[in-house]
């Protein structure tokens, strides 16, 4: 045993001579001319998909620029930096400039002379030309403000041209510090469609960094690095991300790299595959807009400031979203690389608010939509039977309002009379706010807002997008919370969908899709599955479980309500006589549609004085005896329920596969339509 011993020690001093001695002068020589530093490999981010597989979002791969720090001398990290720059403009691909100097259009500005002199002494630039000086500081104070070291890069350029990376490649032995990478990018194929479901992904904040440490992710990102910031981007970053690898860069002192190798290899984030259908979509986002166009134009009757819009169309058996479009929308892709403060300008500034969904994030009150609840909640309560009928004979004297003239149902206001009897059927056909006043009364505000809680109405429906609006369900607390009396006047307007009601437009398709279907809960969904890298899907408890936790939604059940099927057939009725009935406040719209649709006509009252506004609901489903889907569209100041049937029709047209041509809205008939709540 002791001799064993002598014997690996005599090997290890051998190879300690061997190393020190014999090869030292070598293996030092290598030691101070040889660097090796740790870099990132950037996991490829994971795709975005539509129900069919059809790509939203993906990610490619592109050619990169990033800079170590080297040790070299001022002069010959400026010549470095002039040949790369040059490069990279002589072959269109631009690269990394913050530098706080105007340019119109093709001559720098420097506020004097002095000042140019200034930054030239400042980074060493030996060169008198304007141009070549604003190249060299345009990367000098980039990696001055952004930061670099010899073992953490800077990103000079993204997407370069494969042009440039060869040229790049020839000159390497003059680029100091200079290392082309193959990396990820988002690409959005489909440019503006869903963009405020899929949202954007741009470079992390502190504030993201904050948000990520708040919901407990210890993952370390880097200044540099791409999050997403809205829509499902934001939502499921952490699954969409992945895992980035590592690998090792030999790099000379003067900053020539002599080679790499990958040390841990990265792992691809997740797929999402959505529940919409692109082309759904594309169609609903294409009529909504037209649709707007329209009213704006006078294409429906009298011309109309229409502002933006939503439209959604759910599942009515699943709850599952097929498509869900906001007007005006935005390029998603303009936030990846950074936009510009002009293009950014043009989004913030635009009155319509181009960022943001109008259809799960801005609340609306719903107008006549919401007599169903009312209608709902009489019969099964047992205030109103089908048959009874009740005279609107013009002004309601049943309730007194002191802020407002003697409330009135709008037929009166427009005609000078009253509807006469009617029965909830005739009551929901023609829109009738007296009967709803009154129904609304005999109920009270306790069964009506426990039905229409039920339905969803004034909470978020836990569709996995962060950001989704919670509305208001009009009812005695939220009077209370705005120190106002809640009183029988409040209790009516709210009975017709005014008041403190305010929905979103996915809040009301939820709604609808229950009426729809009979009454059944629904859970809204817009992910299909997730499907990791390794080909394996995440379960769907896993997914609710991180969606309930990432959107911090509450545990509340609300109280399982069995609705009769004989309410449901009788409001049933009154939308389709709404569709197809003498008198029906959408009948014109819908003369010889060749698909039976239960529908529902809103205008709704919103803003006040020279902001006064009617937004122009319609609500309904198809076919009328099997129902599928639901769909609800909403145009801000699109005054008439009716002109937004028109998208309605088209997205029911695309959906079921009519290949009928152009619809054309026959407006030669006199219709009687609400144009008060």
């Amino acid at each position: 045993m002791t001799a064993m011993i002598y014997l690996i020690g005599i090997i290890i001093l051998i190879r300690l001579f061997d190393l020190q001695i014999v090869n030292g002068a070598e293996y030092r020589e290598t030691s101070n001319t040889k660097l090796t530093r740790e870099a990132t490999i950037e996991a490829a981010r994971g795709s975005i998909f539509d129900r069919n597989g059809n790509a939203l979002v993906s990610t490619e791969m592109q050619f990169s620029l990033e800079m170590y720090k080297s040790k070299t001398e001022d002069q010959q990290l400026n010549d470095s930096i002039l040949l790369m720059t040059t490069i990279l403009k002589n072959n269109g691909n631009s690269y990394i400039d913050t530098f706080p100097i105007s340019i119109e259009p093709f001559e720098f500005h420097f506020d004097s002379e002095e000042e140019l002199a200034k930054w030239k002494e400042k980074y060493n630039i030996n060169s008198e030309n304007v141009k070549e000086i604003r190249q060299i500081l345009a990367i000098r104070y980039a990696i001055t403000t952004i930061g670099y070291s010899t073992t953490r890069s800077i990103e000079i350029s993204n997407n370069i041209s494969r042009e440039s990376a060869v040229q790049l490649q020839e000159n390497s032995q003059n680029l100091t510090g200079v290392n082309i990478i193959v990396e990820p990018i988002r690409v959005y194929h489909t440019g503006t469609l869903a963009s405020h479901i899929i949202g954007y992904v741009s470079r992390i904040s502190k504030e993201n960094k904050d948000e990520f440490a708040a919901n407990g992710d210890d993952y370390q990102y880097e200044v540099d690095d791409k999050v997403g910031q809205t829509g499902i981007e934001k939502t499921f970053e952490e699954y969409l991300r992945g895992q980035d690898g590592k690998k090792q860069i030999d790099m000379s002192v003067d900053g020539t790299v002599t080679g790499e190798y990958t040390s841990k290899e990265a792992i691809g984030g997740a797929d999402i595959v959505l529940t919409i259908d692109a082309n759904l979509q594309k169609i609903t986002e294409d009529a909504l807009e037209n649709n707007i166009l329209q009213i704006r134009n006078g294409e429906l009757g009298d011309p109309v400031a229409a502002q933006g819009g939503a439209a959604v169309v759910i599942n009515v058996k699943t709850g599952e979203i097929l498509a869900m479009a906001s007007y005006p929308d935005y390029d998603p892709s303009l936030f990846y690389n950074g936009i510009t403060q002009a293009q950014f300008d043009e989004y913030r500034l635009n009155p319509y608010h181009p960022l943001y969904s109008k259809a799960f994030q801005s609340s609306y009150a719903p107008g006549s939509t919401y007599k169903m609840v009312t209608a709902i909640t009489a019969l099964e309560t047992g205030k109103v039977s089908k048959e009874e009928k009740i005279n609107d004979n013009g002004p309601y004297y049943g309730i007194v309002d002191p802020q407002r003239k003697q409330p009135a149902c709008w037929y009166y206001n427009d005609y000078g009379r009253g509807h006469g009897p009617l029965n909830v059927v005739q009551a929901i056909q023609k829109s009738c706010n007296y009967f709803f006043f009154d129904v609304g009364i005999r109920v009270g505000g306790d069964s009506l807002s426990k039905y229409a809680s039920y339905f969803g109405l004034g909470s978020k429906t836990g569709v996995e997008i962060i950001g989704e609006g919670k509305g208001t369900l009009a009812q005695k607390s939220v009077a209370e919370a705005k120190k106002e009396v809640w009183s029988e006047a409040q209790l009516a307007y709210a009975s017709i969908g005014q008041g403190f009601n305010s929905f979103t437009p996915l809040q009301v398709a939820k709604y609808i899709a229950m009426v729809a279907n009979g009454g059944k809960k629904l859970d809204v969904s817009i992910i299909k599955s997730v499907n990791k890298s390794n080909g394996t899907q995440v379960p769907r408890n896993e997914i609710n479980e991180f969606v309930n936790k990432k959107l911090g939604l509450p545990d509340e059940e609300t109280e399982d309500i069995q609705i009769s099927q004989e309410t449901i057939n009788i409001v049933h009725e009154g939308m389709l006589a709404v569709t197809e009935g003498e008198g029906g406040t959408a009948a014109s719209s819908f003369r010889d549609f060749p698909i039976q649709v239960g529908g529902k006509t809103g205008s709704a009252e919103a803003g006040e004085g020279k902001n006064a506004r009617t937004d122009g609901w319609f609500v309904g489903f198809a076919p009328y005896n099997d129902p599928e889907i639901a769909v609800v569209v909403i145009v801000e100041n699109g005054f008439h329920g009716y002109y937004t049937a028109e998208t309605v029709k088209r997205i029911i047209y695309e959906y079921f596969g009519m290949n009928i041509g152009e619809v054309v809205e026959d407006m030669s008939a006199s219709t009687e339509t609400e144009v008060f709540r």
